[in-house]
């Protein structure tokens, strides 16, 4: 009698070990990167920023016009005199407009500030998307990541309401999903979970707050991850060979959003064995 386990059937390793939302959503910031680099002329490159970046002084002026003295005056108080007069007349184009634009409030991850900045975003996005979009498919995926990209745009709209700099960047997204994933992959392994050895265990339920408070390895990613923004918005570091500052906040307001929104996304039912 043969008794060798029935193993699962081995299949070719694909070149990108990805789930195919994470290979698409990279593969898209990658090729706006390289058409506005490459393919349209600056002042259409310009129109784009203008169109599709989040601009939280528009918001501001929206609601409250008459803050449109202040909104000029917090741009031409840079600090640095080499760029007061061109942050001065942007804020009197914006204050001109009376625009809301309100897709800006996503639309503004599709954009970055440069290659450094997208690929810098594309490795975390591709460590920590995976594992999300594994557990919980391509649309439950697509939900968290939009709705830490516009939770992450509301944070930075109401710490900075005067700001006339366009925000930029997918990292609001990917830090719910780095919430998201923080709320299960570092679970410790235990054997027998309702599995032979030979197979893969099913995906247990996430942890609880209580639960993940007394998971060490997940604790001390959360206090590194807080931690490190916290001293990017109190010195304003910018990222490696960029000039642009770390929009902490709008990391937070997406690394939030993510962490308390992933129990209603996550598809696994609560059980506890």
């Amino acid at each position: 009698m043969d008794a060798s386990p029935d193993f699962p059937r081995q299949s070719r390793v694909p070149v990108f070990n990805m789930p195919g939302v994470v290979t698409l959503a990279i593969g898209l910031l990658l090729a706006i990167q390289a058409v506005r680099d490459f393919l349209l002329p600056d002042t259409w490159d310009i129109r784009l920023v203008l169109d599709l970046a989040l601009i939280p002084a528009r918001w501001t002026l929206w609601f409250d016009p008459g803050q449109a003295t202040e909104v000029i005056r917090a741009a031409a108080d840079t600090g640095d005199p080499s760029l007061e007069a061109a942050r001065e007349a942007f804020a009197r184009y914006i204050v001109g407009e009376h625009a809301l634009q309100p897709w800006t409030l996503v639309t503004y991850a599709l954009l970055h500030g440069s290659w450094m900045h997208v690929i810098f975003n594309s490795v975390w996005l591709a460590a920590f998307g995976a594992p999300v979009a594994r557990r919980c498919g391509a649309l439950r995926w697509c939900v968290l990541a939009l709705a830490g990209t516009a939770a992450g745009g509301l944070f930075h709209i109401l710490i900075d309401p005067l700001g006339a700099g366009p925000l930029v960047g997918a990292s609001a997204g990917i830090s719910a999903l780095m919430a998201a994933a923080a709320r299960f992959v570092f679970q410790p392994p235990v054997s027998g979970y309702g599995a032979p050895a030979w197979q893969v265990p099913p995906a247990r339920p996430a942890e609880t707050i209580p639960e993940l408070l007394r998971n060490r390895t997940a604790v001390s990613f959360l206090v590194i991850w807080l931690l490190t923004n916290l001293l990017f918005g109190l010195v304003s570091m910018p990222l490696v060979g960029e000039n642009a500052a770390i929009a902490w906040d709008a990391h937070l307001g997406g690394f939030i959003a993510g962490f308390f929104l992933f129990p209603l996304v996550d598809p696994r039912e609560p059980r506890r064995h």
